[in-house]
């Protein structure tokens, strides 16, 4: 069973739906018993680091997020479920993240309208196991004012540009994570979610 974390943000049923669309079976849940029983977990997210962090210390979730993680259980972070995984971000003051990743959370200082929103398109640098379905340069939906820089080239799996070019995705062994929304991206989101479900039931 996969785990989809409610910390009270996020498109939590869009992803559900979206995973049930693809045929693999996810349960929403604020349990920290039950994303330690889950054989994967996912954390989606819209809206701001800080508060992001306080919900899940809130609910108790971030020792079960942390400990999956480090067990080696698929884990599938979307918008703030990347930028969280990171030392810390500059939103609203520094704040510490859960730091699986070294690196700063930072915001957009570019001409372009912020916050970055609508299509655009992501380039692999490291193809990850989920995304063998998905052709480079595709189209994505993404919404945000804060973009990840981690501090080892070694984690970016994919670029954006967007007056700078930044990370849209990372991956290191069993985590994978999107600046982008693959639950608003239609058939390639799709395809993204069915990648992460083969992923986790092979795990």
């Amino acid at each position: 069973m996969i785990a989809i974390v409610d910390y009270g943000m996020g498109n939590l049923k869009s992803v559900e739906k979206g995973f049930k669309k693809v045929g693999i079976e996810a349960l929403v849940t604020s349990d920290p018993r039950k994303v330690d029983d889950a054989s994967a977990v996912v954390l989606p997210g819209v809206g701001a680091f800080k508060d992001c962090i306080k919900n899940l210390r809130d609910r108790s979730l971030t020792e079960s997020i942390v400990s999956s993680i480090n067990k080696g259980k698929p884990y599938l972070g979307i918008c703030l479920g990347l930028q969280v995984l990171f030392s810390e971000s500059d939103e609203f003051g520094t704040c510490k993240g859960l730091d699986i990743f070294r690196g700063r959370v930072v915001r957009f200082r570019i001409k372009e309208k912020v916050p970055h929103m609508g299509w655009n398109t992501v380039r692999f640098l490291n193809r990850p196991p989920i995304m063998t379905d998905v052709p480079d340069g595709a189209f994505f939906y993404f919404v945000h004012s804060y973009y990840v820089m981690p501090d080892s080239p070694d984690v970016a799996a994919a670029t954006t540009d967007y007056g700078v070019t930044f990370t849209s995705m990372v991956w290191k062994d069993n985590v994978f994570a999107t600046q982008f929304h693959p639950e608003k991206s239609q058939g390639l989101g799709l395809r993204v979610l069915a990648g992460f479900g083969r992923f986790a039931q092979k795990a």
